[in-house]
């Protein structure tokens, strides 16, 4: 996986994309392994407990490097601050751009939880929001509640999942009261929480140029690529480990010959480990309505789920069946739970 850091004109502003690998080996990764131990001494416990963390997530592989930039940035400003030298003003909103089940809102709470721990942000927590939650009914409406979960989330960060809606209804929407809202709250707060504006790549696009304004304010910007087919699989299998079940080879195959398929035509959940757990807990649906009918189960029948149980799940899926249980208790980058 590359990262590409793109030079703005803005001060400070940082783009950052992350794309998937053309090779398992390069140079860059090498210098990655001799110098992890580095990361990992008392003194840079905080970060060390972040990337603990970022390690049980399948893909986003150089989203660690970003962060270590983060973090010797942040650091190397405080000791060069306490030396008496110049330091960069440390604004760190972000806008988050990709496809759902990415990993977006998890990173974003990781973070949380390192900017607390460096002394940026003095809770850490996340607030997670979407158009619904900050936009009211009438005039004066829309800014009471935006200031309000603003209130909430002083300390921490503020998570606006599919921020292009706020503008999708014209000038003579609440929604643009709610932007202006915002804007003014990063004015008036502005070291005491994180704004996080996320949503899917080309609709941010047409956002941030919509609200030319915007873009200076968000120094950061992150893109999340899709899964490939290989980190889907390797997520549904840490998904059925997790649940004490196992995939039959049959199991396993039919599963990526549906993900392939569903590459091929582009689907927009194509890339999506949500959806990867919607297709692992229907088939453990069709797995209990198979067994269930044996009269005496053995441990190895109650631990696989087999290519019937993925195909059966398939086709509850196609029947518009929703997954309405999920009792793993194990965070996933696939949604808000995660």
């Amino acid at each position: 996986m590359g990262r590409k850091v793109l030079a703005e004109t803005g001060k400070n502003r940082i783009h950052v994309v992350f794309d998937h690998p053309t090779g398992r080996f390069s140079p860059e990764k090498k210098r990655r392994g001799e110098t992890e131990l580095f990361w990992q001494e008392s003194e840079h416990g905080a970060l060390s407990d972040c990337l603990e963390e970022l390690s049980q997530l399948v893909g986003l592989v150089n989203i660690k490097e970003f962060v270590k930039e983060i973090y010797a940035w942040l650091e190397v400003g405080k000791r060069r601050k306490a030396a008496g030298l110049a330091a960069d003003e440390q604004v760190l909103h972000m806008i988050f751009t990709g496809n759902p089940g990415t990993g977006k809102t998890t990173v974003a709470r990781i973070l949380g939880r390192l900017f607390k721990e460096m002394g940026v942000l003095s809770r850490g927590h996340l607030v997670e929001v979407e158009r619904a939650d900050l936009v009211g009914e009438y005039i004066g409406h829309t800014a009471q509640k935006t200031r309000e979960h603003v209130r909430k989330a002083l300390g921490g960060i503020l998570f606006i999942d599919e921020a292009y809606s706020l503008a999708r209804g014209g000038d003579k929407d609440f929604g643009k009261e709610a932007i202006d809202t915002l804007v003014k709250a990063m004015e008036d707060h502005k070291n005491d929480f994180i704004l996080i504006l996320a949503g899917y790549p080309e609709e941010m696009e047409w956002f941030l140029r919509l609200n030319p304004g915007l873009p200076s304010r968000f120094p950061v910007h992150l893109k999340f690529q899709d899964f490939t087919l290989e980190e889907l699989l390797d997520i549904a299998d840490r998904m059925v480990s997790a649940r004490q079940y196992r995939l039959s080879l049959a199991a396993r195959e039919r599963l990526r010959r549906h993900l392939e398929e569903e590459m091929r035509r582009r689907d927009s959940h194509s890339g999506n480990a949500r959806h990867v757990r919607n297709l692992v807990e229907q088939a453990i649906r069709q797995h209990a309505m198979r067994v269930i009918r044996m009269k005496n189960p053995d441990r190895d029948e109650l631990m696989t789920l087999r290519g019937e149980d993925v195909m059966a799940g398939l086709g509850a899926g196609k029947r518009g069946a929703s997954p309405w249980y999920n009792g793993s208790g194990v965070r996933f980058a696939t949604d808000r739970r995660s």
